[in-house]
């Protein structure tokens, strides 16, 4: 039912309110309404954060930022983790109608008397009204109740008194609430930081120490143990977070050989995604990499650096898992009596049997959820979910449910790169972060219009997380740009979203597809041992990992990109030049602003001239400020229009600190 003064389409909102929005311990949301009212009285409204104590936070008001003139707009930002809830309050605001209807009758000699009086009674409803420690506020009240019933002073002397600033500031504070209107309370959930902000490394744990004979030709695969490697590289880069395939045994029935061949040799290790052997399926280490204490002391290490781990969770089986035998139930059969195998046409996946969660639907929860927690008792915290878009929603609502209820710092990230819908819902139901198109959106106008959906469109649904590259996606600009293309998605990455991820190869370059027209590495490490030669690289200067050190470095110094919801695209006069800005406080040009120009051509220099819109940093037309780009270390004065010259070859990208007064 429409409250007195009509409140609507309030966000943000998930399903209607049935899921909780999306929120992180320390980033402000933007809460926005639909408020209005008849006639020409003058109305207000706020937000009240509940947090999950119950505890009323105090109120936050909203106002007006856009032209449409009924659309408020609060920031409000939570600072604990857990269940909050949200409430949009608005009323008929009678102070802030005298102050308008004085401000044109009282000059006009039109009831002054009468509105001198209305007002000493708002005020003396105030006073009444005032907490006694408001010795301040009182003060200025009763001034203003003083200069109101001062018949023997001036109207105009006497209405300068009542449009002073510091009492303005007053009635702001205390406001006169009358036929409020309250609607929510509206759910939110407050993460972890982790799963806003981060960076993301992902290696294989076999190729992490790998030798390679070099007279047999011979592969001795790398183990938990040598994977330390993995972690320390990771973390001289300033990666938060180590991600591993599937560490589980690999299945030897149907196995695959390299390049996803059908043919395998003896010694050939096969797809970390074909899980569970003889030696055990989802709740078992594949007996090369070593035993579950190996695993404690990797996890346990990679704390030490400050890393957490993130583990894959597949759910499919290879032929041989344990599974099959033991609860032949979670799969389909075809109507020759076989198993079904996975299939995305025309890619066939002998090795790996999907789930079907239609047959068992008890069974199979009870089994994922003992599995997950398994992993969690052995300190991972993060889980990278395998396609979950082929597995029913509601499946992964209860999951997450279940797990938030016991473990609210578990995190999960949806790997799903399929239809919008799919991968909202998921984001909708619990995922924390969730893939995206951004390795295919490589043209100015589609990074300019997929930064604002997912800054402002879909922040309350999902999460992104931008990685550059996977063991599956190799795309087009990566093979044929160069050096400089790896930069220039690095550096849009890693300034663009707050969080960001690699595979390892990237910063050494790799580039080679199994085929023209193909995604796929050539040798790709899904199904191969890759012995690389990080030292050899290092020693020739043959890699990028200084540069992704630099921006991890970046995003830790400056708070702005850490948030998602902070981001405005600007313009430029040439159509491979990328101009966006982050604030750490939406529109406050004293809080830590970052301004990142990116030349998106990686084979050409692109001089240009950029365009800040100034007034959406909170600036003046016109206003000088210092930029300082972080990456050369250079200093420029810059306004609304400002030349750029980016020579892809040297440096692609500008990623500017704003310096107000410098």
């Amino acid at each position: 039912m429409v409250g007195r003064i009509p409140v609507m389409n309030v966000m943000p909102l998930v399903d209607l309110g049935r899921q909780p929005a999306k929120a992180t311990v320390g980033e402000p949301f933007p809460v926005t309404a639909t408020v209005f009212r008849e006639g020409h009285d003058a109305l207000a409204a706020e937000v009240v954060l509940i947090d999950p104590t119950g505890t009323r936070r105090a109120p936050v008001r909203m106002h007006l930022p856009s032209p449409e003139p009924n659309e408020y707009l609060a920031w409000v930002t939570p600072d604990v983790e857990g269940a909050w809830t949200f409430e949009v309050h608005a009323w008929s605001d009678p102070l802030a109608t005298w102050q308008h209807d004085a401000g044109i009758k009282i000059p006009a000699g039109v009831d002054v008397e009468l509105m001198f009086t209305e007002g000493r009674l708002l005020f003396e409803r105030v006073l009444a009204e005032l907490p006694p420690e408001e010795t301040k506020a009182r003060e200025v009240l009763e001034g203003a109740v003083l200069a109101a019933s001062d018949t023997g002073r001036p109207a105009g002397a006497r209405l300068a008194a009542l449009q002073d600033p510091e009492l303005d500031a007053v009635l702001l504070a205390h406001p006169l609430r009358e036929l409020l209107t309250v609607e929510g309370p509206y759910p939110a959930y407050a993460d972890r930081e982790r799963a806003l902000f981060g960076s993301w490394y992902e290696f294989f744990p076999r190729s992490e120490g790998a030798t390679k004979d070099p007279v047999t030709g011979k592969i001795t695969s790398g183990t938990f143990r040598t994977a330390v490697t993995g972690l320390d590289r990771a973390r001289a880069m300033g990666f938060d977070v180590v991600y591993l395939p599937p560490i589980h045994p690999i299945g030897e029935v149907n196995r695959k050989g390299p390049n996803n061949t059908l043919t395998p040799g003896p010694d050939d290790p096969g797809s970390p995604w074909a899980i569970g052997s003889k030696d055990g399926g989802h709740d078992a280490i594949h007996p090369d990499l070593g035993t579950m204490a190996d695993f404690d002391a990797f996890v346990a290490h990679a704390r030490s650096l400050g890393l957490e781990v993130a583990l894959d969770l597949a759910l499919q089986a290879a032929p041989d898992h344990p599974w099959v035998t033991e609860h032949p139930e979670f799969f389909t059969t075809r109507a020759d009596g076989s198993i079904a195998y996975a299939e995305n046409p025309p890619k066939k996946y002998q090795d790996i049997y999907p789930i079907n969660f239609d047959n068992d639907p008890t069974g199979i929860c009870r089994e994922v959820l003992r599995v997950v927690k398994l992993w969690m008792s052995h300190g991972v915290r993060i889980f990278r979910v395998d396609n979950p878009h082929t597995k029913p929603v509601a499946f992964w609502e209860w999951l997450l449910k279940e797990v938030r209820r016991t473990d609210p710092d578990v995190l999960f990230l949806a790997e799903a790169f399929t239809k919008p819908a799919m991968m909202r819902g998921l984001g909708a139901v619990g995922f924390h972060q969730s893939y995206t198109y951004f390795t295919w959106r490589t043209a100015k106008w589609e990074i300019e219009d997929y930064l604002r959906e997912l800054s402002r469109e879909t922040d309350h649904l999902m999460r992104p997380n931008f990685f550059v590259n996977t063991p599956d996606i190799l795309h087009a600009y990566l093979q044929y740009g160069g050096p400089a293309a790896f930069k220039v998605r690095a550096a849009l990455a890693a300034t663009s979203s707050p969080t960001w991820g690699v595979y390892s190869g990237y910063e050494l370059f790799e580039h080679v597809a199994v085929k023209p027209g193909s995604e796929e590495y050539l040798d790709t490490e899904k199904f191969q041992v890759r012995v690389r030669d990080w030292e050899g690289a290092e020693a020739e200067g043959r890699t990028l990992a200084p540069y992704l050190s630099m921006l991890n470095r970046v995003r830790r110094e400056h708070r702005s990109l850490q948030l998602l919801r902070n981001l405005t695209v600007h313009s430029s006069d040439d159509e491979n030049v990328l101009v966006y800005a982050k604030q750490a406080v939406v529109g406050d040009p004293d809080s830590d602003t970052v301004i990142v120009v990116v030349n998106l051509d990686p084979h050409a220099t692109r001089e240009t001239t950029v365009h800040i819109d100034l007034p959406a940093l909170g600036m003046d037309w016109g206003e000088r400020y210092v930029v300082h780009d972080e990456v050369t270390g250079a200093d420029w004065s810059w306004g609304q229009h400002n030349y750029v010259r980016l020579d892809p070859h040297h440096e692609p990208a500008h990623v500017l600190t704003v310096r107000r007064g410098a």
